[in-house]
């Protein structure tokens, strides 16, 4: 499949200004949990990045979420996904998150398609994670299993989590105007638990 074609069934990826690679963004108000979470003060989600800022500054880019969003259906979409992935690092749903399960095994498919990428998934969706087995897991995926409560609990449901904190975070982009640099701990499956500082 040509890139041209893969775009057009994809809607193109995200590159943001903070970290390395590519990404794919769906609109943040499809998310399932976090529709939840975010009319609860002291959640992650409360306050989203993703619904603010450049996400809806510019109408365009709220369109294309919402066109990417409904590609997930499209019979090519697995490999039109993975002919556009050819970083060494990529991020699932720098606004979004998993809509159901078969979309999980769909990420799982790309994954396969590109092993020399190391993809990290960020979700709150616990639901669909338990309806997979952790073997089924590609070698170079790391999801990451999202704390719900600021300074709260690290979540137990899941071997690779992330949390919010206020104080301590482990993740050094607050000390380097925002951006990862070389840090790779999200992708880096050695690391059970990465904290981001609160924002």
């Amino acid at each position: 499949m040509l890139i041209k074609d893969a775009k057009k069934i994809t809607y193109s990826l995200t590159r943001t200004s903070k970290m390395p690679g590519k990404s794919y963004s769906l609109p943040a108000w499809a998310c399932q949990t976090g529709s939840k979470l975010r009319k609860i003060e002291g959640t992650p989600c409360f306050s989203c990045y993703a619904l603010k800022g450049n996400y809806i500054r510019y109408p365009k880019i709220k369109e294309i979420q919402y066109k990417r969003l409904e590609s997930i259906n499209h019979p090519l979409w697995v490999d039109a996904m993975a002919t556009q992935i050819n970083d060494d690092v990529f991020r699932w749903h720098d606004a979004g998150d998993i809509q159901s399960v078969e979309h999980l095994r769909k990420i799982f498919a790309v994954c396969r398609l590109t092993p020399n990428t190391k993809h990290w998934l960020p979700t709150q969706e616990r639901k669909y994670l338990l309806e997979v087995d952790p073997n089924e897991v590609p070698d170079n995926l790391v999801i990451r299993l999202s704390g719900s409560k600021i300074n709260g609990s690290i979540p137990n449901a899941w071997e690779h989590t992330s949390s919010v904190v206020t104080e301590n975070a482990t993740c050094p982009s607050a000390n380097q105007g925002g951006k990862c640099l070389d840090c790779r701990m999200c992708w880096n499956k050695e690391i059970k638990n990465v904290s981001y500082g609160k924002h």
